[in-house]
């Protein structure tokens, strides 16, 4: 009556500590009945094979014993008949020998994929493990029997007057008390556990009897009274700690608000303030605010399963708060721990492409500064080459360290990498095609940065080439973006090229004169004003074509050279002045093409500082016919 007393007193003051903790405990896993069901399933063909050889047993055991019995009553003198029994005894002994041994094979090969059963004490702690079954009982409902049996004689058991037996059964060794069978246990047992029926028996005895001594000692009232004692010094422990952790946090709170102005005078970057004093006071005061919540959590989170781990009916909540901490940390630690491996490996593989792409890189400065040749590899190649090299050497590298990467092999992980390639492919269609016709122009060295060229009707200077566009800078500083597949698709002009290279841009412009000047004339004043242009050269020497005789004036064309392509416009300009200076100078007018030679009065184009002091306009020449 005093132990069940006890009992409700514990119970009470444990609901009392733990109320709206119990949802914490371990439930009953959902997936019971299927593991059993995958058990028995396990098992089942086994169990077949056993009651076959369970027959054969029961026969040979007969066969022996009367073998034993025909051995025992035949004269001394029957020595052949003797030595017949003694080996048909052999025989039974060895076949014995052959079904335990299978037996023993065919758990071993179970032993990794059957599930175990656990027989739990009086405070729901494991004592052992049920693996096979007895009769119409699986695994688990052995367990649950036999965990239900211990816990009934846990309250009235009595050591005085009662004791835990090993009585033998025909084919078991039952641990009983008094009249109640506790448990059997059968020869698959002590296969399943590696040991011999006896000595399973013996500790499963020994378990049940410390189960039940380890529950006499935890509630008595000594006991109790010293744990209820611990449990109150362990909350006033944590009261008077997180009362100092309040005063703490609520002392560097108003630290934090003084230094406002002084030492807290904001957060720039650069020139730019993200957070001025008052919001960079406000911040600080929200992160003591969220650490003085953390502390107090932590605390709190610590003693609870202190508190209950001094009783042993909570112990369990105990491990479950424990768990919920250290089992997340264990994976983690495990995990890294297995991932080491895989980890040097991606490390070894990062420094073998790094350094090759360092080796490739040096190369490529050699042939950019013309330290190294390389026949039929143009300097400016060693740029954009490397570049390509470099992303080809990546890809290749992610290529062997995917496999390595942790959860690469989940279906969720490859979906997504098959649906961002999916994206990557038909989203930037556009641009690989820029991409491509990129690299295609680079290497077909049409143009480089600073070069004056035409594409399609845009001219200007390169400024920028990249891997998707082609920038120029025209005349009039507008800056234009042409795709490279737009300048892979329109015809290309270099002004530069050659006057870099060779022997200069010829430049030319034309002019029409009538046929009433003579054509030397005009050569030479084309060339004079050629002479005069100062960034067309002087050698190789300018010249004039007569390009085409039309109807009332012959078109002359000056051709000149000069390195300066990118002065094109203000070359043009100054040729164009000298060639007006040059015609004035020697008389020759730049008239309309319609061109009539009959002036009657008409006062010349020329400029009147070009014509002659003694200059006259002429008379208009009127001729009569007299009838």
């Amino acid at each position: 009556m005093k132990i069940k007393h006890n009992r409700f007193l514990i119970v009470i003051l444990s609901f009392s500590l733990h109320f709206g903790l119990i949802g914490l405990a371990p439930g009953q896993d959902e997936n019971e009945k299927k593991h059993d069901s995958v058990n028995n399933q396990l098992l089942d063909v086994y169990h077949l094979k056993l009651k076959e050889m369970e027959k054969d047993r029961v026969a040979d055991s007969l066969k022996k014993m009367d073998l034993e019995n025909q051995f025992k009553t035949s004269k001394s003198t029957d020595n052949l008949k003797k030595e017949k029994i003694q080996k048909q005894l052999q025989e039974l002994s060895a076949n014995e020998e052959k079904r335990l041994a299978d037996k023993t094979a065919k758990i071993e090969s179970m032993r990794a994929n059957a599930k175990s059963y656990p027989v739990l004490g009086s405070f729901d702690d494991t004592l052992f493990y049920i693996y096979s079954k007895i009769g119409s009982f699986s695994a688990s409902n052995r367990a649950l029997a036999i965990t239900d049996r211990i816990k009934k004689l846990v309250e009235d058991f009595s050591p005085e007057k009662d004791s835990i037996q090993i009585i033998e059964a025909e084919t078991t060794l039952d641990i009983v008390q008094g009249e109640t069978i506790i448990m059997s246990v059968s020869e698959n047992d002590a296969i399943w556990n590696n040991t011999t029926k006896l000595r399973l028996a013996e500790s499963y005895k020994s378990a049940i009897q410390a189960s039940i001594s380890t529950y006499k000692n935890e509630t008595n009232f000594l006991t109790l009274a010293k744990k209820i004692g611990l449990a109150l010094l362990v909350l006033a422990i944590l009261g008077v700690i997180l009362y100092y952790c309040t005063k703490l946090f609520k002392w560097t709170a108003d630290k934090i608000k003084d230094q406002q102005g002084s030492r807290i005078t904001g957060l720039t970057i650069k020139n730019y303030t993200v957070l001025d004093a008052e919001r960079l006071v406000s911040v600080i005061l929200i992160i003591n605010t969220l650490l003085k919540w953390l502390v107090t959590f932590t605390l709190i989170y610590i003693s609870l399963p202190i508190i209950f781990g001094f009783f042993p009916w909570t112990q369990n909540f105990a491990q479950t708060l424990f768990g919920y901490v250290l089992n997340p940390l264990k994976k983690i630690g495990s995990g890294i721990w297995h991932y080491l491996p895989n980890l040097f490996t991606i490390i070894v593989i990062f420094f073998v492409f790094r350094y090759s792409i360092k080796g490739i890189y040096f190369l490529k400065s050699e042939i950019e500064n013309g330290k190294l040749h390389i026949s039929g590899f143009y300097p400016d190649w060693a740029k954009p080459t490397f570049q390509i090299l470099k992303v080809i050497l990546y890809a290749f590298m992610f290529i062997l360290i995917f496999p390595y990467l942790p959860g690469s092999d989940s279906p969720i992980f490859q979906g997504v990498s098959v649906f961002l390639g999916f994206l990557f492919t038909f989203g930037s269609a556009g641009s690989l095609s820029n991409i491509i016709a990129g690299i295609v122009l680079t290497y077909m060295r049409l143009f480089k940065i600073g070069d004056r060229v035409k594409i399609g009707e845009v001219v200007g200077d390169v400024i920028e080439k990249s891997m998707l566009v082609t920038r120029v800078r025209t005349i009039t500083n507008e800056i234009i973006s042409i795709p490279n597949s737009t300048v892979m698709s329109s015809h290309t002009i270099n002004y530069s090229n050659e006057a870099e290279q060779g022997r200069g841009l010829i430049m030319h412009t034309s002019i029409t004169i009538g046929y009433d000047v003579p054509w030397k004339k005009v050569h030479q004043a084309l060339l004079d004003a050629a002479d005069r242009t100062s960034l067309l050269l002087k050698d190789p020497k300018p010249y004039v074509y007569q390009i085409s005789l039309e109807d009332f004036y012959v078109a002359y064309q000056i051709h000149a050279y000069t390195k300066e392509p990118n002065k094109q416009a203000g070359i043009y300009s100054d040729l164009h002045q000298h060639i007006q200076d040059c015609c004035n100078e020697v008389g020759i007018e730049i008239m309309s093409p319609h061109y009539r030679a009959a002036r009657d009065g008409n006062l010349t184009t020329i400029p009147t500082q070009y014509l002659p002091s003694d200059y006259q306009v002429p008379s208009f020449q009127v001729q009569t016919k007299k009838e």
